[in-house]
């Protein structure tokens, strides 16, 4: 059976449109929700298209969002799969397991790969994590990543060094020149390195790095190469085989607008059996005779680091927010983010005492612009824009960076963007 929303829907009982009829659905028409059946894409009409995607997210219009790199709202139709999923599998005291198989079918196509190459994980994070407790590291074993790393990918390496003795080497990415950061990669590798790791996409400036070039290097090395995906995926189109890397994690919850708490792992087929499963539970073996003190086999492919229970709701949520930005236009919707960022850039630059982080070059950048000013720190640029002017951004702290980053995506509009650059005007004429 192929796994469609109105399929779904149907084998579970009720639908969604049913459920929330019942639940105050006239509510939330009058919030101005039109329908959920995706916006066509009109070439006369750009703007009246991403007008109707902004409709179908429930966000406060409060304040202006701008921080998808942090944490990026899900469409209705992504809650709606969400909420009928869970409260129906509840109802019927169901697990839903039954529907791993199908919703990873969609994610594996959204990422270009196959699907006994994914697996379903919490986060960017946990994803990392498997792969680098995974892999067998001697003592004095090196690992290279960029200085501008999230926590989410540092933390686990740093943590095998502290426990088996690993030594971590980092890179200082370079903003202008994309050589340069293979230059300086290769230039750590020794005959002890054994791990290369980046950001795809930097998560404190936004600069996007040359990873078919560093997989390239990777090779030649016999290096496992590892990509933290979660400023990526969902912002630019993603194929996992074409980038070369062994292995990539990304979160659902940011650029895809899935649910909090979802994310995918995928390991390159050949490479799958180097990464030992640290935990592992039901599922994580198909074997179910556990009477026999026999050798413990695992679940083929990835599906053995999927341990215990879970929340089936959440994986078939994540799989229609790809499903989502499928039908909008990965492309397009690449387009419209960098558009936007160019747009903040080119207002931001007209402002005496702004200094951009995140590179012109767009071969170099996506949907992230990070920018600060000498006139004030960056906790006091966040808040102003936050309090006075209802724009939430993020502040950037990381490597003595301060300064403030911006994220634009599909729900955000032109007039924000002006709107933005016209606050940031005043903040810092004010100081």
């Amino acid at each position: 059976m192929n796994l469609d929303r109105k399929t779904f829907l149907r084998r579970l009982g009720a639908g969604a449109a049913g459920l929330l009829a019942a639940r105050g659905l006239g509510a939330m028409e009058a919030d101005g929700y039109q329908s959920a059946v995706t916006p066509a894409w009109s070439g006369d009409d750009p703007e009246g298209f991403w007008r109707q995607v902004r409709v179908q997210f429930p966000m406060t219009p409060e304040r202006t969002y701008f921080n998808t790199g942090g944490l990026g709202p899900a469409p209705r139709r992504v809650l709606d799969m969400l909420t009928v999923a869970s409260r129906q599998l509840q109802e019927r005291v169901e697990t839903g397991h039954d529907f791993f198989e199908q919703a990873r079918a969609i994610v594996a196509g959204y990422l270009g790969a196959q699907p006994g190459e994914t697996c379903f994980v919490r986060n960017t994070t946990e994803g990392t994590c498997i792969v680098a407790d995974g892999l067998e590291l001697q003592a004095a074993d090196e690992v290279i990543f960029e200085t501008h790393a999230h926590p989410g990918g540092s933390f686990p390496w740093l943590n095998r060094q502290r426990t088996d003795g690993i030594v971590v080497k980092t890179f200082v990415p370079d903003p202008v020149n994309a050589a340069a950061n293979v230059e300086r990669i290769a230039a750590l590798i020794t005959p002890r390195t054994r791990v290369i790791q980046v950001s795809h996409l930097t998560s404190p400036t936004g600069i996007l790095l040359p990873v078919p070039a560093i997989a390239e290097l990777a090779r030649r090395h016999r290096l496992w190469f590892h990509v933290d995906g979660a400023q990526s995926a969902g912002m630019i189109p993603v194929n996992l085989p074409a980038l070369g890397c062994d292995s990539f994690a990304t979160s659902g919850h940011k650029w895809i607008g899935g649910p909090h708490e979802t994310g995918v792992l995928w390991i390159r087929a050949d490479r799958i059996e180097r990464v030992t499963p640290r935990h592992v539970g039901a599922y994580s073996s198909d074997d179910r005779n556990l009477n026999h003190p026999g050798p413990f086999l695992y679940s083929p492919g990835m599906k053995r680091f999927e341990y215990g229970t879970r929340n089936a709701a959440s994986v078939l949520a994540l799989a229609e927010a790809m499903r989502f930005q499928t039908e909008l236009g990965r492309d397009r919707i690449a387009a419209r983010g960098r558009a936007l960022a160019a747009r903040v850039r080119a207002g931001f630059e007209q402002i005496p005492g702004v200094e951009i982080l995140t590179p012109a070059d767009p071969a170099l950048s996506g949907s992230i612009l990070t920018f600060r000013s000498p006139k004030l720190p960056f906790g006091k640029i966040f808040e102003r824009l936050l309090a006075d002017h209802r724009l939430r951004c993020r502040p950037v702290s990381e490597v003595g960076l301060d300064a403030v980053r911006v994220s634009t995506h599909l729900f955000n509009s032109p007039e924000e963007c002006d709107r933005l650059v016209g606050a940031l005007g005043e903040v810092l004429k004010k100081a």
